[in-house]
């Protein structure tokens, strides 16, 4: 992001206190009752809280193992199922770098059938499309190479809860997200395969795993709107745009939650939030599996050097990115740690720190496209993935 845009952007934040509006009237889900709360309308449960005891995903996965086709897994020399798992992280703008790299992992002939695909942040965007395949990389490449900043937010004279309204991305979402594509991930779910997506609960702390194939698979107005409305939440940068609200119940009264990017709580997720589950979930039938995971993290992972000017607005902006990059190799590390049980092998694609973008605007279509292109071009011949997190010599 170019200084100019980061000045702009923290203007705009001292502006907000300035001219926020009146808050409105909330009605939050009480503390005790936060983990049974359900979406209004929907009739069973299609989502978990991170980090405390839930066998939603667990049931779901033994539902999966029965359901499962055999594209979606292979068999070691010991016998052990392989499934290929994929994380794919926040980064915003930067998500035209995951996408040219899934385009060209197709072009290259060498990218699996996921098993279980994960998306937080601008990931949430790009998952689904990654979920379904090769058929939907020309979509995807729409969406990260043919937009620009006016078409994912539009200002606000009267600042409120953000600085900027969604509803341009919202609009596109409802562009992108249809009947058509809702079917095809209700197919694959039928299948066995799963895709999870991330948003953070603000009242609670907490990452909300939704599992976006069984909301597909009700096949209806309200699973649509519902699919949309968690990828909008899961994109939903705190301060810029503003919180998605979801209407549940509890104990027989009606409450709202506040729901805003996943990035907050986790940068990637997959191991612990999800695989556990599976493990267990395989144990329970008495299966044994191992993982391909690979991540997308689209951003960089080791350290960029650059001289910050002693102002307010660069320190602060350099501040919030170094914490997102240590969020997200911790996040990284624990997928590693993951795989370094005996659990399997570890697959990580970043930005490469050479490159340096060079955007004229927040979502810059022009350097959009130079970092798809650089995707694709890496991964068309063969991605020369990392076997191991920043930091950690390769054994």
């Amino acid at each position: 992001m170019g200084v100019k845009i980061v000045k702009r952007f923290y203007l705009l934040i001292i502006l907000a206190f300035a001219l926020s509006g009146c808050a409105s009237v909330r009605h939050a889900v009480p503390v005790n009752l936060s983990s049974s709360a359900q979406i209004i309308g929907i009739p069973d449960s299609f989502r978990a809280f991170w980090g405390q005891p839930n066998s939603v995903i667990t049931q779901d996965f033994i539902l999966s193992l029965k359901q499962e086709a055999g594209d979606c897994f292979s068999f070691d020399a010991e016998g052990n199922k392989i499934y290929s798992v994929l994380a794919i992280s926040s980064g915003a703008e930067n998500g035209a770098y995951g996408a040219g790299l899934l385009k060209g992992w197709s072009q290259s002939g060498t990218r699996p059938v996921f098993k279980v695909a994960t998306g937080i942040s601008t990931g949430a965007v790009i998952a689904p499309f990654a979920f379904l395949g090769s058929a939907y990389d020309q979509r995807l490449e729409e969406v990260y190479t043919t937009y620009s900043t006016k078409d994912i937010l539009r200002p606000k004279i009267i600042f409120g809860d953000s600085l900027v309204s969604n509803r341009p991305l919202e609009r596109l979402i409802e562009k992108y997200f249809d009947k058509q594509l809702l079917q095809e991930i209700a197919k694959e779910y039928y299948k066995g395969r799963r895709l999870y997506i991330g948003t953070t609960n603000l009242d609670t702390q907490q990452l909300v795993v939704w599992n976006m194939g069984k909301i597909a698979s009700l096949g209806n107005d309200k699973a649509l709107a519902l699919f949309r409305k968690v990828i909008l939440a899961s994109a939903a940068f705190p301060g810029a745009f503003p919180p998605v609200f979801f209407q549940v119940e509890a104990n027989g009264k009606s409450y709202d939650e506040m729901h805003m990017d996943g990035g907050i709580t986790k940068q990637t997720f997959l191991s612990y939030d999800v695989l556990q589950c599976l493990d267990k979930a395989a144990e329970i039938n008495g299966e044994k599996i191992r993982y391909k995971i690979y991540v997308i993290r689209n951003s960089y992972t080791d350290p960029i050097w650059k001289e910050v000017p002693d102002k307010l607005i660069p320190i602060m902006w350099r501040t919030v990115d170094s914490l997102l990059k240590a969020q997200s190799n911790g996040d990284i590390y624990q997928l590693y740690a993951f795989a370094k049980m005996g659990k399997g092998d570890f697959n990580l694609a970043c930005l490469p720190d050479g490159y340096i973008p060079h955007s004229k605007e927040l979502f810059d279509p022009v350097e959009m496209k130079k970092l798809f292109d650089l995707g694709f071009e890496e991964a068309a011949g063969g991605y020369n993935w990392k076997k191991v997190p920043p930091g950690i010599n390769r054994d």
